[in-house]
């Protein structure tokens, strides 16, 4: 079952395999001895990727419920749900991640020894379940209903500017002013701000796009333009004037902060830990990030 999960995760005999790793060999017998003992097929192989029949769909589906019961049956007999021990899977947005949570994640070490941190830093949404993450720090409206959140605060967006582009190029006082002025976007993931504010979005002339939070701050330190970032993201540059905000009176609602993981039956300690450890620090730490200023 294992092994068959893998495969269709992966998306392909040969990706099962390296995420298993084991020999391809290995892993396409493994997977032909259970239809043989199964006496029906389970998977549509094809030149790219594998599908599923009727009844290798079935099948997946029992399965992951049968080696979620084994892995919490582990977990009771390994003493994982009387104190927290046991490899830790968590993810957040990089520089958030860098920023708030990992100075949190080194003192939470430091106070359980028998908890092994693997911290995933990626500008992207990450499937909990097929990826084996444990926790998820989400930037934006949630939408996954199948996930338990807890709200650790909110983020404001900003745009911003230098203040050498700003003498030169005159400082916009309302969002359609910025029709009028050269713009750094960023786009790396959903959360990231967009041009829109208060009464409907406004684009200026979009002179370079990166995919980089840091990219567009360096740019428009550098005098470029006007970028539209998240707080947190331009926190420092704010506090030492290195850029300065624009139109905050138009700035649209804050974006949520969240810690998310699966909804299942009995949480494992490890991850209660690491929550209640996590969301206090966190609330006081973005508390003081929406109040960002020079």
């Amino acid at each position: 079952m294992s092994v068959l999960l893998a495969v269709v995760e992966a998306g392909s005999l040969s990706a099962g395999a390296r995420r298993l790793g084991q020999p391809l060999a290995t892993v396409s017998r493994k997977v032909a001895d259970l239809e043989r003992h199964l006496h029906t097929r389970l998977l549509v192989r094809t030149s790219r990727r594998i599908g599923l029949t009727d009844a290798g769909r079935a099948y997946v589906a029992a399965s992951k419920r049968i080696l979620e019961q084994v892995e919490e049956a582990e977990r009771t007999a390994s003493g994982e749900y009387r104190e927290p021990r046991g490899e830790l899977n968590v993810t957040a947005p990089i520089v958030f991640g860098r920023r708030h949570l990992l100075p949190i994640a080194l003192e939470f070490l430091a106070a359980h020894a028998e908890i092994d941190l693997r911290l995933l830093l990626i500008d992207r949404s990450v499937t909990l379940h097929e990826e084996h993450v444990d926790l998820a720090l989400r930037i934006g409206v949630l939408d996954d209903s199948t996930l338990v959140a807890t709200r650790v605060g909110s983020i404001r967006r900003l745009l911003c500017a230098s203040p050498d582009y700003l003498a030169r190029r005159g400082t916009p006082r309302t969002p359609e002013d910025l029709a009028g002025h050269d713009g750094i976007e960023f786009r790396g993931t959903p959360a990231d701000p967009d041009w829109r504010h208060s009464r409907g979005v406004a684009v200026p002339r979009v002179r370079l796009a990166v995919n980089t939070a840091e990219a567009a701050v360096d740019a428009a330190v550098a005098g470029l333009g006007i970028t539209r970032l998240l707080s947190y993201q331009v926190a420092d540059e704010v506090r030492s004037g290195a850029l300065v905000p624009v139109l905050e009176p138009f700035g649209p609602a804050p974006v949520p902060v969240s810690l998310v993981y699966p909804e299942q039956g009995l949480l494992p300690l490890k991850v209660r830990a690491f929550l209640d450890w996590t969301a206090p620090r966190l609330r006081a730490r973005l508390a003081s990030a929406l109040h960002i200023g020079p």
